[in-house]
C-alpha cells in the first residue's frame, strides 16, 4: 500500500506533465544508477565487465577506473575499451524506458551530463544535448585539429584483442592529423570544445528561446552535487526567472527545492527507477478511464 505522500507526489508529478506544453528533461548520472549501471558503485554491473581490472589494480568503480593512472597505454585503453563496448553493448535501463512512456505525446528536450548515451537509446539525437561529450566518440589529445570520430570499430577492434588487461601496441589509436594520442571526447583537461560541442550546445539553446514563454516543466532527473552548474542551477535560475515554469527534481538523495522555488517546484525524494515504474502504472489508469 502507498503511502499518502507517495501517491499525492505520484499524481502531482502526472498532473504537472500534463498541464505542461513543453518539458526540459536534465538528467545526469542518478539516472544509469537507478538502472543499474553504476559508474561510482562496486557492484554486479562493475564486476561483470571489470572484474579483471578490480583484481589487478584495486579498482572499486568505473569513475575511479577512468582516471586510474594505469603503467601503461595499452593497459589504460584495455580499460577504456572494456568501458565503452559495454555502452554499445547495454540495452537502455528501466528508468529510461519508463520515461520515453510517461514523455509519449509530449513537446520535449534532453539535456544530460551522461555520456553513456542511454538517453539517446530511447530518444532521437536531435531531441538530446550531451553537454559534456559522448564516450562514443575518440578526439586527439592535443586539440590539434577539431574533429570528433565515431569509434564503434576501434573499440570493438580493442577490445577483440585485450590480452588480460592489455591491448597489443599496434591498435592504440592514433591521431589522423598529428598521429598523438587519442582520447574519448568527454569532459576532461583535454575536452575538444569544438564543432561537437557547440551543436550540443545550440540544440539546447534553440529550444529553450523558442519555448521560454510557454508554459514549461523544468524535470531533472538525478542531479546531485558534483556538477551542479550544469543543470541544477540553471533550472533554479530559470524557474524563477520565467513566468510559466516549474521545477521538479527526482533523486533518492539530493531533491532540493530553494525556499525562492515554493510554490513553483516539487522535490521528490524516492528511487527514479520505483518512482517511474509507479507513474507509468498510475498513467496507464488515467488513460484506461478516459477512453
Amino acid at each position: 500500500m502507498l503511502n499518502q505522500q507517495y501517491q499525492d507526489n505520484i499524481h502531482e508529478f502526472l498532473t504537472k506533465i500534463e498541464e505542461a506544453e513543453v518539458i526540459v528533461v536534465g538528467g545526469a548520472a542518478g539516472m544509469s544508477e537507478a538502472a543499474g549501471y553504476s559508474f561510482y558503485q562496486t557492484g554486479p554491473f562493475f564486476l561483470k565487465y571489470f572484474g579483471n581490472f578490480a583484481e589487478k589494480y584495486g579498482i572499486t568503480n568505473i569513475f575511479d577506473g577512468f582516471y586510474y593512472p594505469f603503467p601503461t597505454k595499452e593497459e589504460r585503453l584495455a580499460y577504456l575499451a572494456t568501458q565503452i563496448k559495454s555502452i554499445y553493448d547495454l540495452a537502455p535501463g528501466g528508468p529510461y524506458v519508463d520515461l520515453e512512456k510517461i514523455l509519449k505525446g509530449k513537446d520535449f528536450f534532453v539535456v544530460t551530463t551522461n555520456q553513456d548515451t542511454q538517453f539517446t537509446k530511447v530518444f532521437p539525437e536531435k531531441q538530446v544535448a550531451s553537454i559534456q561529450g559522448d564516450l562514443r566518440y575518440f578526439q586527439c589529445a592535443k586539440r590539434c585539429h577539431d574533429e570528433v570520430y565515431y569509434n564503434e570499430d576501434m573499440i570493438n577492434e580493442m577490445y577483440n584483442h585485450i590480452e588480460g588487461t592489455a591491448i597489443p601496441t599496434e591498435l592504440v589509436p592514433q591521431c589522423p592529423s598529428c598521429g598523438g594520442d587519442m582520447e574519448p571526447w568527454v569532459r576532461s583537461f583535454v575536452f575538444l570544445e569544438g564543432k561537437a560541442y557547440m551543436q550540443e550546445l545550440m540544440k539546447y539553446n534553440k529550444y529553450l528561446t523558442n519555448n521560454r514563454f510557454k508554459k514549461i516543466l523544468f524535470l531533472e532527473l538525478g542531479v546531485g552535487q558534483m556538477t551542479p552548474m550544469f543543470i541544477k542551477e540553471p533550472f533554479w535560475n530559470m524557474t524563477y526567472s520565467l513566468p510559466d515554469a516549474y521545477y521538479i527534481t527526482v533523486n533518492p538523495k539530493d531533491a532540493i527545492l530553494p525556499r525562492e522555488l515554493e510554490g513553483k517546484g516539487l522535490a521528490i525524494q524516492e528511487d527514479i527507477a520505483q518512482f517511474f515504474h509507479d507513474v507509468v502504472e498510475e498513467k496507464a489508469k488515467r488513460e484506461n478511464n478516459n477512453k
